[in-house]
């Protein structure tokens, strides 16, 4: 089954660094991301830009956004395979973006298509 690790952060956690501290980070998500694939759950991941390039699209109204009431913002995600929620929640534990932030682990519903 497939789930989708959701990285949640205030973005000052990034891009409020040096680019070596910066680079640091993106060292340790390589690691897990290399864990990841030896283990045969890596599916896909990537991160995101900051939330001020996003764009929301409601009907045919285009606003610049994300505008949340919460520090935090969807910095990146992984699409892993794991046999249970637990397994699941077990790699979320691991990740890096889990000691400063919040890692949200959803199912990945398969519709069969």
């Amino acid at each position: 089954m497939q789930f989708m690790l959701l990285l949640h952060e205030a973005e000052e956690n990034f891009f409020g660094l040096t680019e070596a501290q910066q680079m640091a980070i993106v060292g340790e998500h390589m690691a897990y991301s290399d864990a990841l694939a030896k283990a045969g759950a890596m599916v896909s991941g990537a991160p995101l830009s900051a939330a001020h390039t996003a764009r929301l699209v409601r009907g045919t109204a285009v606003e610049d956004g994300p505008f949340a009431d919460s520090r935090e913002q969807l910095g990146g995600f992984y699409v892993i395979e794991a046999a249970s929620m637990d397994e699941a929640v077990e790699w979320a534990k691991r990740c890096p973006a889990a000691r400063t932030g919040t890692v949200e682990v959803r199912p990945v519903p398969d519709y069969g298509g």
